[in-house]
């Protein structure tokens, strides 16, 4: 007989929100919270031994640039765990760096609204319009792509405003859809 899954009190939350220092990493939790998701904001260093009952993963944003030294960072066996990860901002960046992707710093830093201009069809974006104000808040930016992700939106400033790995649930936003101004 199949063992039954045990209960959210017993596994842990069914998002976790990992944390890379951003100033909006509580917000993306309790955004989440609001829309009745079960959400735990947890450290970059937090075990991913306690993540295997996720439906899901979100990397925050940060203040931190990937490719410096004492960058925040995550294993790479995080990717291993056939689970949907979103990266914000930072998270991206990450993602795309530990991925075999180029970070690098932007000819003009984005802080502030935006247009995102959606370049094919993603699941993110489903049923919002090809055109839409965002908030930037980065001075680096994804230069060149993994191997698998596509652009599937970008801004006036951010070539890679949005990409993913629909093949292995892995996404990415350069804005922060957690912030309202």
């Amino acid at each position: 007989m199949p063992s039954k899954l045990p209960s959210l009190n017993e596994s842990g939350a069914r998002v976790f929100v990992f944390d890379f220092g951003s100033q909006y990493s509580q917000l993306i939790a309790r955004r989440l919270r609001s829309l009745g998701v079960e959400a735990k904001l947890v450290s970059h260093t937090y075990p991913l031994a306690n993540i295997r009952y996720a439906k899901g993963i979100i990397f925050s944003g940060g203040p931190d640039s990937v490719y410096e030294k004492d960058a925040a960072t995550i294993s790479k066996k995080i990717f291993e765990l056939n689970v949907p990860i979103l990266g914000i901002c930072y998270g991206m960046q990450l993602m795309a760096h530990l991925l075999g992707g180029r970070v690098q710093g932007s000819a003009k830093k984005e802080y502030g609204p935006a247009v995102l201009e959606l370049m094919q069809r993603s699941r993110l974006f489903q049923g919002l319009p090809s055109s839409f104000s965002v908030w930037m808040s980065h001075g680096d930016g994804v230069a060149q792509l993994p191997k698998g992700f596509v652009r599937t939106a970008l801004s006036p400033n951010s070539s890679h405003a949005a990409v993913e790995d629909s093949r292995r649930k892995l996404y990415g936003i350069q804005f922060h859809p957690e912030v309202e101004h």
